[in-house]
Protein backbone atom coordinates (compact mmCIF):
# COMPACT_ATOMS: atom_id res chain seq x y z
CA UNK A 1 0.00 0.00 0.00
CA UNK A 2 1.39 3.43 -1.03
CA UNK A 3 1.90 5.90 1.85
CA UNK A 4 -0.54 8.21 -0.23
CA UNK A 5 -3.21 5.93 0.18
CA UNK A 6 -2.19 5.35 3.59
CA UNK A 7 -2.69 8.61 4.32
CA UNK A 8 -5.55 8.98 2.94
CA UNK A 9 -7.61 6.66 4.97
CA UNK A 10 -5.98 7.99 7.75
CA UNK A 11 -7.13 11.03 7.25
CA UNK A 12 -10.50 9.62 6.38
CA UNK A 13 -10.89 7.92 9.42
CA UNK A 14 -9.81 10.93 11.61
CA UNK A 15 -12.45 13.40 9.82
CA UNK A 16 -15.21 10.32 11.13
CA UNK A 17 -13.76 10.73 14.55
CA UNK A 18 -13.87 14.48 14.55
CA UNK A 19 -17.53 14.36 13.03
CA UNK A 20 -18.69 11.90 15.32
CA UNK A 21 -18.09 13.78 18.50
CA UNK A 22 -19.45 16.85 17.46
CA UNK A 23 -22.67 16.22 17.66
CA UNK A 24 -24.12 17.78 20.99
CA UNK A 25 -27.47 17.78 22.25
CA UNK A 26 -29.95 20.73 21.57
CA UNK A 27 -32.94 22.31 23.71
CA UNK A 28 -35.74 20.18 23.35
CA UNK A 29 -34.35 16.88 22.36
CA UNK A 30 -33.89 13.66 24.09
CA UNK A 31 -30.97 12.89 26.42
CA UNK A 32 -27.69 12.20 24.12
CA UNK A 33 -25.41 9.36 24.95
CA UNK A 34 -22.52 8.90 22.56
CA UNK A 35 -20.25 6.02 24.51
CA UNK A 36 -16.98 6.25 24.68
CA UNK A 37 -15.97 4.99 20.83
CA UNK A 38 -15.42 7.13 18.67
CA UNK A 39 -17.65 7.05 15.49
CA UNK A 40 -18.54 3.50 17.10
CA UNK A 41 -20.86 4.52 19.77
CA UNK A 42 -22.74 1.81 21.76
CA UNK A 43 -22.22 -0.72 18.65
CA UNK A 44 -20.81 -3.40 20.28
CA UNK A 45 -23.04 -3.09 23.03
CA UNK A 46 -25.79 -2.87 21.04
CA UNK A 47 -24.72 -5.76 18.73
CA UNK A 48 -23.99 -8.31 21.54
CA UNK A 49 -27.28 -7.92 24.02
CA UNK A 50 -29.62 -4.90 23.14
CA UNK A 51 -31.95 -5.60 25.30
CA UNK A 52 -29.40 -5.22 28.48
CA UNK A 53 -28.42 -2.78 26.71
CA UNK A 54 -31.30 -0.75 26.14
CA UNK A 55 -32.54 -1.70 29.88
CA UNK A 56 -29.44 -0.06 31.17
CA UNK A 57 -29.56 3.19 28.95
CA UNK A 58 -33.56 3.30 30.14
CA UNK A 59 -32.70 3.25 33.70
CA UNK A 60 -30.25 6.27 32.87
CA UNK A 61 -31.88 8.16 30.44
CA UNK A 62 -35.81 7.51 31.03
CA UNK A 63 -38.18 6.03 28.17
CA UNK A 64 -36.36 8.34 25.68
CA UNK A 65 -33.04 8.61 25.08
CA UNK A 66 -30.81 9.15 21.24
CA UNK A 67 -27.58 7.02 21.25
CA UNK A 68 -24.47 6.54 18.84
CA UNK A 69 -24.46 3.18 17.26
CA UNK A 70 -22.18 2.49 14.52
CA UNK A 71 -21.92 6.26 13.25
CA UNK A 72 -26.03 6.62 13.22
CA UNK A 73 -27.67 8.30 15.79
CA UNK A 74 -30.90 6.07 17.40
CA UNK A 75 -33.73 7.57 18.89
CA UNK A 76 -35.14 4.94 21.42
CA UNK A 77 -38.55 5.08 22.72
CA UNK A 78 -39.50 2.57 25.35
CA UNK A 79 -42.68 4.38 26.50
CA UNK A 80 -45.70 1.95 25.23
CA UNK A 81 -47.94 5.20 25.75
CA UNK A 82 -46.52 7.02 23.29
CA UNK A 83 -45.97 4.36 20.36
CA UNK A 84 -49.40 5.45 18.63
CA UNK A 85 -47.26 8.47 17.74
CA UNK A 86 -44.77 7.11 15.96
CA UNK A 87 -46.93 4.20 14.02
CA UNK A 88 -49.81 6.53 12.50
CA UNK A 89 -47.52 9.20 11.44
CA UNK A 90 -47.58 9.74 7.69
CA UNK A 91 -44.22 8.54 5.22
CA UNK A 92 -43.36 11.91 4.83
CA UNK A 93 -42.22 12.62 8.73
CA UNK A 94 -41.24 8.77 9.39
CA UNK A 95 -40.63 6.33 7.13
CA UNK A 96 -39.59 2.42 6.44
CA UNK A 97 -39.94 2.38 2.52
CA UNK A 98 -36.59 3.24 2.21
CA UNK A 99 -34.73 0.96 4.55
CA UNK A 100 -36.75 -1.84 3.53
CA UNK A 101 -35.62 -1.12 -0.48
CA UNK A 102 -32.10 -1.21 1.28
CA UNK A 103 -33.02 -5.11 3.20
CA UNK A 104 -34.83 -6.21 -0.22
CA UNK A 105 -31.46 -6.01 -2.66
CA UNK A 106 -29.00 -6.25 0.59
CA UNK A 107 -30.41 -9.76 1.14
CA UNK A 108 -32.65 -10.81 -1.91
CA UNK A 109 -30.66 -9.08 -4.14
CA UNK A 110 -34.12 -8.06 -5.33
CA UNK A 111 -34.53 -4.77 -7.01
CA UNK A 112 -38.71 -3.69 -7.93
CA UNK A 113 -38.69 -0.55 -10.18
CA UNK A 114 -41.36 1.92 -8.93
CA UNK A 115 -41.98 0.00 -5.94
CA UNK A 116 -44.73 1.63 -3.33
CA UNK A 117 -45.44 -0.17 -0.25
CA UNK A 118 -48.70 1.18 0.23
CA UNK A 119 -49.64 0.39 -3.21
CA UNK A 120 -48.16 -2.81 -2.28
CA UNK A 121 -50.78 -3.17 -0.20
CA UNK A 122 -53.85 -1.67 -1.23
CA UNK A 123 -53.58 -4.65 -3.84
CA UNK A 124 -52.87 -7.65 -1.73
CA UNK A 125 -55.05 -7.10 1.10
CA UNK A 126 -58.12 -8.03 -0.13
CA UNK A 127 -56.32 -11.54 -0.77
CA UNK A 128 -56.03 -11.94 2.94
CA UNK A 129 -59.77 -10.97 4.54
CA UNK A 130 -63.35 -12.46 4.04
CA UNK A 131 -63.70 -15.20 1.21
CA UNK A 132 -60.10 -15.18 0.01
CA UNK A 133 -58.98 -15.32 4.16
CA UNK A 134 -61.51 -18.58 4.25
CA UNK A 135 -60.32 -20.47 1.42
CA UNK A 136 -56.93 -20.15 2.36
CA UNK A 137 -57.49 -21.38 5.97
CA UNK A 138 -59.27 -24.34 4.36
CA UNK A 139 -56.28 -25.07 1.76
CA UNK A 140 -53.94 -24.42 4.96
CA UNK A 141 -56.01 -27.15 6.92
CA UNK A 142 -55.66 -29.38 3.54
CA UNK A 143 -52.30 -28.79 2.96
CA UNK A 144 -50.93 -29.28 6.84
CA UNK A 145 -52.81 -32.49 6.84
CA UNK A 146 -51.00 -33.97 3.27
CA UNK A 147 -47.65 -33.18 5.02
CA UNK A 148 -47.98 -33.34 8.69
CA UNK A 149 -49.98 -36.79 8.89
CA UNK A 150 -48.84 -38.03 4.77
CA UNK A 151 -44.97 -37.77 6.14
CA UNK A 152 -45.88 -39.44 9.85
CA UNK A 153 -48.08 -42.66 7.55
CA UNK A 154 -45.14 -43.03 5.19
CA UNK A 155 -42.86 -43.07 8.24
CA UNK A 156 -44.65 -46.16 9.75
CA UNK A 157 -45.74 -46.35 13.66
CA UNK A 158 -44.20 -46.25 16.82
CA UNK A 159 -41.71 -43.34 17.63
CA UNK A 160 -39.90 -41.52 15.84
CA UNK A 161 -37.89 -38.63 16.89
CA UNK A 162 -36.58 -35.29 15.32
CA UNK A 163 -35.85 -31.67 16.85
CA UNK A 164 -38.65 -30.20 18.13
CA UNK A 165 -38.18 -26.97 16.21
CA UNK A 166 -37.42 -28.99 12.14
CA UNK A 167 -40.70 -30.70 13.64
CA UNK A 168 -42.90 -27.24 13.68
CA UNK A 169 -40.92 -25.15 11.08
CA UNK A 170 -40.92 -28.14 8.69
CA UNK A 171 -44.23 -28.58 8.53
CA UNK A 172 -45.72 -25.03 8.68
CA UNK A 173 -43.38 -23.89 6.16
CA UNK A 174 -44.51 -26.54 3.48
CA UNK A 175 -47.79 -26.46 4.31
CA UNK A 176 -47.96 -22.66 3.57
CA UNK A 177 -45.91 -23.04 0.94
CA UNK A 178 -48.75 -25.51 -0.96
CA UNK A 179 -51.32 -23.25 0.11
CA UNK A 180 -50.12 -20.05 -1.13
CA UNK A 181 -48.19 -21.12 -4.16
CA UNK A 182 -49.75 -24.03 -5.52
CA UNK A 183 -50.36 -28.22 -5.33
CA UNK A 184 -49.23 -30.75 -7.75
CA UNK A 185 -52.96 -31.35 -9.34
CA UNK A 186 -56.00 -30.04 -9.45
CA UNK A 187 -57.27 -33.64 -8.31
CA UNK A 188 -56.28 -34.70 -5.04
CA UNK A 189 -54.88 -38.13 -5.06
CA UNK A 190 -52.57 -40.22 -3.44
CA UNK A 191 -49.79 -39.76 -5.66
CA UNK A 192 -50.02 -36.05 -6.17
CA UNK A 193 -50.36 -35.70 -2.60
CA UNK A 194 -46.84 -37.63 -2.32
CA UNK A 195 -45.41 -35.13 -4.68
CA UNK A 196 -46.46 -32.59 -3.00
CA UNK A 197 -44.56 -33.48 -0.29
CA UNK A 198 -41.80 -34.46 -1.62
CA UNK A 199 -41.50 -30.91 -3.67
CA UNK A 200 -42.49 -28.88 -0.28
CA UNK A 201 -39.53 -30.54 1.25
CA UNK A 202 -37.29 -29.77 -1.65
CA UNK A 203 -38.57 -26.38 -1.44
CA UNK A 204 -38.66 -26.36 2.72
CA UNK A 205 -34.35 -27.68 2.97
CA UNK A 206 -33.68 -24.96 0.09
CA UNK A 207 -35.00 -22.28 1.89
CA UNK A 208 -33.67 -23.35 5.41
CA UNK A 209 -30.16 -23.15 3.98
CA UNK A 210 -30.65 -19.65 2.91
CA UNK A 211 -32.76 -18.79 6.09
CA UNK A 212 -29.45 -20.24 8.28
CA UNK A 213 -27.32 -17.42 6.85
CA UNK A 214 -30.16 -14.42 6.88
CA UNK A 215 -28.13 -12.80 9.77
CA UNK A 216 -24.82 -13.05 8.20
CA UNK A 217 -26.37 -11.88 4.82
CA UNK A 218 -28.13 -9.01 6.88
CA UNK A 219 -25.15 -7.29 8.53
CA UNK A 220 -22.82 -7.87 5.81
CA UNK A 221 -20.68 -10.85 7.42
CA UNK A 222 -20.67 -13.95 5.29
CA UNK A 223 -16.96 -15.77 4.62
CA UNK A 224 -16.32 -16.77 1.08
CA UNK A 225 -17.98 -20.14 1.72
CA UNK A 226 -20.76 -18.25 3.15
CA UNK A 227 -21.39 -16.30 -0.32
CA UNK A 228 -20.70 -19.24 -2.71
CA UNK A 229 -23.43 -21.26 -0.73
CA UNK A 230 -25.70 -18.55 -0.78
CA UNK A 231 -25.47 -17.59 -3.93
CA UNK A 232 -26.06 -21.58 -5.04
CA UNK A 233 -29.11 -22.26 -3.06
CA UNK A 234 -30.33 -18.73 -3.95
CA UNK A 235 -30.11 -19.81 -7.55
CA UNK A 236 -31.76 -22.98 -6.72
CA UNK A 237 -34.83 -21.23 -5.16
CA UNK A 238 -35.33 -18.69 -7.95
CA UNK A 239 -35.86 -21.78 -10.44
CA UNK A 240 -38.39 -23.48 -7.76
CA UNK A 241 -40.18 -20.33 -7.46
CA UNK A 242 -39.73 -18.88 -11.13
CA UNK A 243 -43.05 -17.69 -12.43
CA UNK A 244 -43.11 -20.29 -15.14
CA UNK A 245 -42.58 -22.81 -13.12
CA UNK A 246 -45.38 -21.43 -10.63
CA UNK A 247 -47.64 -21.29 -13.58
CA UNK A 248 -47.95 -25.19 -14.08
CA UNK A 249 -49.24 -25.67 -10.44
CA UNK A 250 -53.02 -25.95 -9.19
CA UNK A 251 -54.99 -24.59 -6.83
CA UNK A 252 -52.74 -21.14 -6.31
CA UNK A 253 -54.08 -18.71 -3.83
CA UNK A 254 -55.56 -15.34 -5.24
CA UNK A 255 -53.17 -13.77 -2.97
CA UNK A 256 -49.97 -15.28 -5.62
CA UNK A 257 -52.62 -13.72 -8.46
CA UNK A 258 -52.52 -10.43 -7.14
CA UNK A 259 -49.13 -10.58 -6.13
CA UNK A 260 -47.73 -11.24 -9.95
CA UNK A 261 -50.09 -9.07 -11.69
CA UNK A 262 -48.71 -6.26 -9.21
CA UNK A 263 -45.02 -7.33 -10.01
CA UNK A 264 -46.20 -7.01 -13.75
CA UNK A 265 -48.03 -3.75 -13.51
CA UNK A 266 -44.46 -2.15 -12.32
CA UNK A 267 -42.39 -3.21 -14.81
CA UNK A 268 -40.73 -5.88 -12.72
CA UNK A 269 -38.50 -8.74 -15.46
CA UNK A 270 -39.61 -12.34 -14.67
CA UNK A 271 -36.08 -13.19 -13.28
CA UNK A 272 -36.84 -10.54 -10.73
CA UNK A 273 -40.71 -12.19 -9.84
CA UNK A 274 -38.89 -15.05 -9.01
CA UNK A 275 -36.24 -13.06 -6.45
CA UNK A 276 -39.81 -11.54 -5.07
CA UNK A 277 -41.64 -14.55 -4.64
CA UNK A 278 -38.56 -15.88 -2.43
CA UNK A 279 -38.46 -12.87 -0.77
CA UNK A 280 -42.31 -13.09 -0.13
CA UNK A 281 -42.10 -16.84 1.06
CA UNK A 282 -39.45 -15.72 3.88
CA UNK A 283 -41.70 -13.31 4.43
CA UNK A 284 -44.97 -15.36 4.90
CA UNK A 285 -43.29 -18.44 6.06
CA UNK A 286 -40.63 -17.68 7.90
CA UNK A 287 -42.04 -16.86 11.48
CA UNK A 288 -45.03 -19.15 11.54
CA UNK A 289 -42.89 -22.27 12.46
CA UNK A 290 -40.26 -20.65 15.13
CA UNK A 291 -44.02 -19.21 16.76
CA UNK A 292 -45.30 -22.32 16.81
CA UNK A 293 -41.91 -23.71 18.55
CA UNK A 294 -42.05 -21.64 20.77
CA UNK A 295 -45.60 -22.23 21.98
CA UNK A 296 -45.64 -26.12 21.85
CA UNK A 297 -41.94 -25.99 23.90
CA UNK A 298 -44.08 -24.10 26.55
CA UNK A 299 -46.77 -26.46 26.66
CA UNK A 300 -44.35 -29.54 26.93
CA UNK A 301 -42.64 -27.87 29.83
CA UNK A 302 -46.31 -26.52 31.49
CA UNK A 303 -48.31 -29.35 31.94
CA UNK A 304 -51.30 -27.50 33.42
CA UNK A 305 -51.05 -25.43 30.63
CA UNK A 306 -51.02 -28.70 27.86
CA UNK A 307 -53.79 -30.24 29.80
CA UNK A 308 -56.00 -26.97 29.56
CA UNK A 309 -55.57 -26.72 26.12
CA UNK A 310 -56.45 -30.58 25.22
CA UNK A 311 -59.57 -29.64 27.64
CA UNK A 312 -60.50 -27.10 25.56
CA UNK A 313 -60.33 -29.24 21.87
CA UNK A 314 -61.83 -32.00 23.41
CA UNK A 315 -64.98 -29.90 24.34
CA UNK A 316 -64.95 -28.23 20.83
CA UNK A 317 -64.73 -31.91 19.23
CA UNK A 318 -68.05 -33.29 21.35
CA UNK A 319 -69.95 -30.49 19.98
CA UNK A 320 -69.21 -31.77 16.39
CA UNK A 321 -70.89 -34.33 14.67
CA UNK A 322 -67.60 -35.99 12.84
CA UNK A 323 -64.26 -37.14 14.75
CA UNK A 324 -60.99 -36.09 14.11
CA UNK A 325 -60.20 -38.30 11.37
CA UNK A 326 -63.36 -37.21 9.36
CA UNK A 327 -62.86 -33.75 9.38
CA UNK A 328 -61.74 -31.96 6.19
CA UNK A 329 -61.63 -28.45 7.38
CA UNK A 330 -61.83 -26.70 11.05
CA UNK A 331 -64.48 -24.04 10.46
CA UNK A 332 -63.75 -20.70 11.16
CA UNK A 333 -66.34 -20.56 13.80
CA UNK A 334 -64.50 -23.15 15.85
CA UNK A 335 -61.28 -21.54 15.50
CA UNK A 336 -62.45 -18.50 17.25
CA UNK A 337 -63.51 -20.52 19.96
CA UNK A 338 -60.59 -21.52 21.31
CA UNK A 339 -59.71 -19.12 24.12
CA UNK A 340 -57.22 -20.89 26.33
CA UNK A 341 -55.19 -21.54 22.69
CA UNK A 342 -55.47 -17.98 21.94
CA UNK A 343 -54.56 -16.87 25.42
CA UNK A 344 -51.42 -19.33 25.73
CA UNK A 345 -50.38 -18.51 21.79
CA UNK A 346 -50.38 -14.15 23.12
CA UNK A 347 -48.05 -15.41 25.80
CA UNK A 348 -46.01 -17.06 23.87
CA UNK A 349 -45.73 -14.23 21.40
CA UNK A 350 -45.54 -11.93 24.12
CA UNK A 351 -42.49 -13.82 25.65
CA UNK A 352 -40.50 -14.04 22.30
CA UNK A 353 -41.46 -12.00 19.35
CA UNK A 354 -38.74 -9.25 19.53
CA UNK A 355 -38.67 -7.15 16.18
CA UNK A 356 -37.38 -4.01 16.46
CA UNK A 357 -39.83 -1.45 14.91
CA UNK A 358 -37.40 1.77 12.70
CA UNK A 359 -38.46 4.35 11.21
CA UNK A 360 -36.27 6.97 9.57
CA UNK A 361 -36.35 10.14 10.42
CA UNK A 362 -37.09 12.25 7.03
CA UNK A 363 -37.65 16.07 8.16
CA UNK A 364 -36.86 17.44 11.71
CA UNK A 365 -39.82 16.64 13.83
CA UNK A 366 -41.58 17.46 17.51
CA UNK A 367 -42.63 14.10 18.86
CA UNK A 368 -45.28 14.40 21.50
CA UNK A 369 -45.49 12.13 24.27
CA UNK A 370 -48.62 10.39 25.94
CA UNK A 371 -47.32 12.42 29.40
CA UNK A 372 -47.31 16.04 27.75
CA UNK A 373 -44.05 15.99 26.71
CA UNK A 374 -42.52 16.93 23.79
CA UNK A 375 -39.09 16.24 22.40
CA UNK A 376 -37.40 17.09 18.91
CA UNK A 377 -35.78 14.59 16.30
CA UNK A 378 -33.61 15.39 13.68
CA UNK A 379 -33.51 14.75 10.03
CA UNK A 380 -31.55 11.67 9.46
CA UNK A 381 -31.59 10.04 12.73
CA UNK A 382 -33.57 6.96 12.86
CA UNK A 383 -36.41 6.40 15.45
CA UNK A 384 -36.19 2.66 17.29
CA UNK A 385 -39.25 0.95 18.89
CA UNK A 386 -38.40 -1.95 21.00
CA UNK A 387 -42.07 -3.39 22.64
CA UNK A 388 -40.23 -6.40 23.78
CA UNK A 389 -38.86 -4.72 26.80
CA UNK A 390 -42.00 -2.30 26.88
CA UNK A 391 -45.19 -3.33 27.04
CA UNK A 392 -44.26 -7.20 26.91
CA UNK A 393 -41.65 -7.62 29.84
CA UNK A 394 -42.54 -4.85 31.69
CA UNK A 395 -43.22 -5.48 35.17
CA UNK A 396 -45.32 -2.71 35.71
CA UNK A 397 -47.67 -4.08 33.40
CA UNK A 398 -47.01 -7.89 33.80
CA UNK A 399 -46.44 -9.79 37.10
CA UNK A 400 -43.16 -12.11 36.80
CA UNK A 401 -43.11 -10.80 33.21
CA UNK A 402 -40.01 -13.42 32.66
CA UNK A 403 -42.70 -16.51 33.81
CA UNK A 404 -44.97 -18.42 31.07
CA UNK A 405 -48.47 -18.01 32.76
CA UNK A 406 -50.84 -19.70 30.05
CA UNK A 407 -54.05 -18.12 31.40
CA UNK A 408 -52.21 -14.51 31.75
CA UNK A 409 -54.57 -13.41 28.48
CA UNK A 410 -57.66 -14.94 30.08
CA UNK A 411 -60.46 -13.07 32.34
CA UNK A 412 -61.85 -15.09 35.21
CA UNK A 413 -65.02 -16.19 33.50
CA UNK A 414 -62.72 -17.57 30.26
CA UNK A 415 -63.40 -14.48 27.82
CA UNK A 416 -60.09 -12.75 26.63
CA UNK A 417 -58.61 -10.42 28.62
CA UNK A 418 -57.78 -7.18 26.96
CA UNK A 419 -57.41 -4.64 30.11
CA UNK A 420 -53.68 -3.83 31.13
CA UNK A 421 -52.43 -1.01 33.03
CA UNK A 422 -49.18 1.10 33.28
CA UNK A 423 -49.19 4.31 34.91
CA UNK A 424 -52.81 4.30 35.99
CA UNK A 425 -53.88 4.05 32.39
CA UNK A 426 -55.14 1.58 30.27
CA UNK A 427 -52.62 0.44 27.27
CA UNK A 428 -53.89 0.52 23.76
CA UNK A 429 -50.96 -1.71 23.01
CA UNK A 430 -49.95 -4.24 25.45
CA UNK A 431 -48.11 -6.62 23.16
CA UNK A 432 -46.73 -5.90 19.89
CA UNK A 433 -46.41 -9.40 18.09
CA UNK A 434 -47.82 -8.38 15.01
CA UNK A 435 -46.76 -4.91 14.65
CA UNK A 436 -49.01 -1.58 14.93
CA UNK A 437 -50.44 1.50 12.81
CA UNK A 438 -49.17 1.82 9.27
CA UNK A 439 -47.15 -1.08 8.98
CA UNK A 440 -49.79 -3.56 11.04
CA UNK A 441 -49.42 -7.18 9.94
CA UNK A 442 -51.89 -7.96 6.82
CA UNK A 443 -51.77 -11.45 7.09
CA UNK A 444 -51.91 -11.88 11.55
CA UNK A 445 -55.39 -13.66 11.04
CA UNK A 446 -54.23 -16.08 8.24
CA UNK A 447 -51.16 -16.84 10.75
CA UNK A 448 -53.07 -16.99 13.85
CA UNK A 449 -55.76 -19.63 12.21
CA UNK A 450 -52.59 -21.48 10.47
CA UNK A 451 -51.05 -22.00 13.76
CA UNK A 452 -53.77 -22.77 15.76
CA UNK A 453 -55.14 -25.48 13.00
CA UNK A 454 -51.13 -26.95 12.98
CA UNK A 455 -51.32 -27.49 16.90
CA UNK A 456 -54.94 -29.00 16.94
CA UNK A 457 -53.49 -31.32 14.47
CA UNK A 458 -50.28 -32.24 16.24
CA UNK A 459 -52.62 -32.36 19.67
CA UNK A 460 -55.14 -34.80 17.93
CA UNK A 461 -53.17 -36.81 15.86
CA UNK A 462 -49.60 -37.33 17.62
CA UNK A 463 -48.28 -38.42 21.02
CA UNK A 464 -45.94 -35.71 21.65
CA UNK A 465 -43.52 -35.30 24.18
CA UNK A 466 -39.87 -34.16 24.94
CA UNK A 467 -37.01 -36.71 25.12
CA UNK A 468 -35.33 -34.75 27.93
CA UNK A 469 -38.58 -33.19 29.91
CA UNK A 470 -36.03 -31.53 32.38
CA UNK A 471 -34.26 -29.69 29.79
CA UNK A 472 -34.32 -25.94 30.12
CA UNK A 473 -35.62 -24.03 27.71
CA UNK A 474 -33.25 -21.87 26.19
CA UNK A 475 -31.85 -18.90 26.43
CA UNK A 476 -32.10 -16.27 23.78
CA UNK A 477 -28.99 -15.54 21.28
CA UNK A 478 -28.91 -12.27 21.61
CA UNK A 479 -26.35 -11.38 19.36
CA UNK A 480 -29.16 -12.08 16.32
CA UNK A 481 -30.15 -8.01 16.97
CA UNK A 482 -28.31 -6.07 14.65
CA UNK A 483 -27.06 -2.76 15.71
CA UNK A 484 -28.39 -0.95 12.73
CA UNK A 485 -32.16 -1.72 13.83
CA UNK A 486 -32.38 -5.08 11.76
CA UNK A 487 -33.98 -8.22 13.56
CA UNK A 488 -33.91 -11.62 12.31
CA UNK A 489 -37.24 -12.66 10.47
CA UNK A 490 -38.57 -9.28 10.25
CA UNK A 491 -38.90 -6.73 7.61
CA UNK A 492 -41.53 -4.63 9.64
CA UNK A 493 -43.36 -3.00 6.51
CA UNK A 494 -44.15 -5.24 4.37
CA UNK A 495 -47.38 -6.65 4.05
CA UNK A 496 -46.78 -10.56 5.39
CA UNK A 497 -47.86 -12.34 8.54
CA UNK A 498 -45.46 -11.16 10.74
CA UNK A 499 -45.90 -13.88 14.29
CA UNK A 500 -42.57 -13.27 15.04
CA UNK A 501 -39.65 -15.72 15.68
CA UNK A 502 -38.42 -13.22 18.52
CA UNK A 503 -34.25 -13.85 18.97
CA UNK A 504 -32.22 -16.83 17.22
CA UNK A 505 -31.88 -19.85 19.24
CA UNK A 506 -28.25 -21.32 19.60
CA UNK A 507 -28.24 -24.36 17.02
CA UNK A 508 -26.79 -26.62 19.26
CA UNK A 509 -29.78 -25.85 22.29
CA UNK A 510 -32.52 -26.26 19.56
CA UNK A 511 -31.00 -29.92 18.46
CA UNK A 512 -31.07 -30.66 22.25
CA UNK A 513 -34.65 -29.80 22.63
CA UNK A 514 -35.88 -33.13 20.53
CA UNK A 515 -38.85 -33.92 20.97
CA UNK A 516 -40.55 -37.76 19.73
CA UNK A 517 -43.85 -38.30 18.10
CA UNK A 518 -46.15 -40.79 17.74
CA UNK A 519 -48.79 -40.72 15.01
CA UNK A 520 -52.65 -42.69 15.43
CA UNK A 521 -55.73 -42.48 13.42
Amino acid sequence: MSWALLLGLLAALLLLLLLSRRRSRRPGEPPLDVGSIPWLGHALEFGKDAASFLTRMKEKHGDIFTVLVGGRYVTVLLDPHSYDTVVWEPRTKLDFHAYAVFLMERIFDLQLPHYSPSDEKAKMKPTLLHKDLQALTEAMYTNLRTVLLGDATEAGGGWHEMGLLDFSYNFLLRAGYLTLYGVEALQRTRESRAQDRTHSADVFHTFRQLDLLLPKLARGSLSAGDKDRVCRVKGHLWKLLSPARLAARAHRSKWLGSYLLYLEEIGVPEDMQARALVLQLWATQGNMGPAAFWLLLFLLKNPEALAAVRGELEQLLSRTEQTVSQMTALPQKLLDSMPVLDSVLSESLRLTAAPFITREVMVDLAMPMADGREFSLRRGDRLLLFPFLSPQKDPEIYTDPEVFKYNRFLNSDGSEKKDFYKDGKRLKHYSMPWGAGHNQCLGKAYAISSIKQFVFLVLAHFDLELINPDAEIPEFDLSSWDPQGRSRGVLTGLPCPRSPRGQVLDSDVVQALACQSRCWP
